[in-house]
């Protein structure tokens, strides 16, 4: 069974910068898409950004591209995002996900953790 355990969330002034690590276990992580969600207060959950085993291949959310990068590490099965020049607008709980190489469905979720950007 997969697991993903997120990190490094917090509390930071616009303008500012944070990194999340997700840590993956349970399947061969090489094999799965990771992807970063969040969710802002009375919004739906949107995705972030995702990139695929070979490090060619990303996506941004148009609000993000230019100040986010997605990174994986598949010797210490580690997936992050990094988030430079934050805004108060990026404030949310943010999910690490996983997904089979193939699959429509992101099916496995990290807890989430909270992103506080204040202005």
């Amino acid at each position: 069974q997969v697991q993903l355990v997120e990190s490094g969330g917090g509390l930071v002034q616009a303008g500012g910068s944070l990194r999340l690590s997700c840590k993956f276990s349970g399947r061969t992580f090489s094999l799965y898409v990771m992807g970063w969600f969040r969710q802002a207060p009375g919004k739906e959950r949107e995705i972030v950004a995702a990139r695929y085993a070979s490090s060619s291949s990303t996506y941004y959310a148009d609000s993000v591209q230019g100040r986010f990068t997605i990174s994986r590490d598949n010797a210490q099965n580690t997936a992050s995002l990094q988030m430079n020049n934050l805004k108060p607008e990026d404030t949310g709980v943010y999910y690490c996900a996983a997904k089979p190489r193939g699959n429509a469905d992101w099916n496995h979720w990290g807890q989430g953790i909270q992103v506080t950007v204040a202005s």
